[in-house]
């Protein structure tokens, strides 16, 4: 049986989640991979302990999460059962639901009839009564706004999630659906969007600077451009890489050689900084205070501790911030 390590917040910083009284580990677990039913589940039970005894509180998943989609909390669910659920209310685990689960209508977008019956099922895998956020996972167009965020809050107000998240909106949208639930006085505390230091995207659209305003917590995925952002592809592509062995999000048609120039020049960079490539990369997502924690995806233990170190330096001068946009924004 799991015993969490005394020392697990000994180390971790926590971050209040926008202005609400949530606080998040500025390190946050992600089981977008490595945890569906091609994944050894002894690994991935080694990956969640090694994430709560480093104070890794939040743990996150999707209803789609595997392959196979649902297997991801299906998995997260019998190790809640088998070692975490004597530690329940200190975890923070969120789920989603709006992107395609099952067969017909009703299973994806923003319906209320997909978002309840997503989360009921959710619950059930995970062996749970609630979730601390449920997030509606991507806009949409062909639904209206109204209804999406009534099916947030009635998650809410029916005690089966706590806080109400929205992933993947633009500024805009985050702005009218935040205008909604406030008027419902519905707890929506958080945005979830990809952001690293080569993807801007959330800087462009309005997200990041929206959020801010309206003191909104942000949490970020793919922080390390699904492992480009490290030094693993510098010297070829390794066999037990993701592009290697899952190959559904990263292509190796990616690395490019000007890619691979600019994730060599960032790494001298990180070097010059005492850190690793990852690690830098995490910093500066997490460098001005804005982006309340950051989602890491791990196969191995090791990297989660390797990705801990990141909160260590997240100051960056000028100068190191000028060189690091003239390398990653380059054409």
């Amino acid at each position: 049986m799991y015993t969490a390590a005394k020392s697990r917040y000994d180390s971790m910083k926590y971050v209040h989640c926008g202005k609400s009284g949530l606080c998040l580990p500025q390190i946050s677990l992600g089981l977008w991979h490595n945890f569906g039913d091609t994944a050894l589940f002894a690994n991935m039970k080694q990956l969640c302990f090694t994430a709560f005894d480093n104070g890794i509180t939040h743990f996150d998943l999707a209803n789609n999460y595997g392959p196979e989609p649902g297997s991801a909390e299906k998995n997260f669910g019998r190790i809640l059962k088998e070692d975490l659920m004597a530690y329940r209310d200190e975890l923070v685990i969120s789920t989603k639901a709006g992107y395609e689960m099952w067969n017909g209508p009703y299973g994806n977008w923003g319906s209320r009839k997909h978002m309840l019956a997503s989360l009921d099922q959710s619950l059930k895998r995970m062996g749970l009564e609630y979730v601390d956020i449920f997030y509606h996972h991507r806009m949409d167009k062909n639904t209206p706004l109204e209804e999406t965020m009534s099916a947030l809050n009635q998650a809410v107000k029916s005690g089966k999630a706590i806080y109400a998240g929205l992933s993947n909106y633009d500024g805009e949208t985050l702005a009218k659906a935040t205008a909604i639930l406030n008027e419902m006085h519905c707890p929506f505390i958080i945005n979830q969007n990809r952001y690293s230091i080569f993807d801007r995207t959330i800087e462009n659209n309005g997200l990041k600077e929206t959020a801010h305003k309206l003191q909104k917590g942000i949490i970020a995925f793919s922080p390390l451009a699904q492992g480009m952002l490290t030094d693993k592809y510098l010297h070829g592509i390794p066999s037990d890489s993701r592009i290697k062995t899952d190959g559904r999000f990263l292509k190796a048609a990616a690395l490019t050689e000007s890619r691979l120039n600019q994730i060599a020049k960032l790494n001298e960079m990180a070097k010059d900084r005492g850190q690793t490539l990852a690690e830098m990369a995490l910093s500066w997502v997490l460098k001005d205070g804005i982006v309340t924690s950051v989602l890491i995806g791990a196969s191995k233990p090791m990297q989660i501790l390797d990705n801990i170190k990141a909160i260590e330096n997240t100051s960056f001068t000028d100068e190191e911030l000028k060189k690091i946009d003239e390398i990653s924004l380059a054409e």
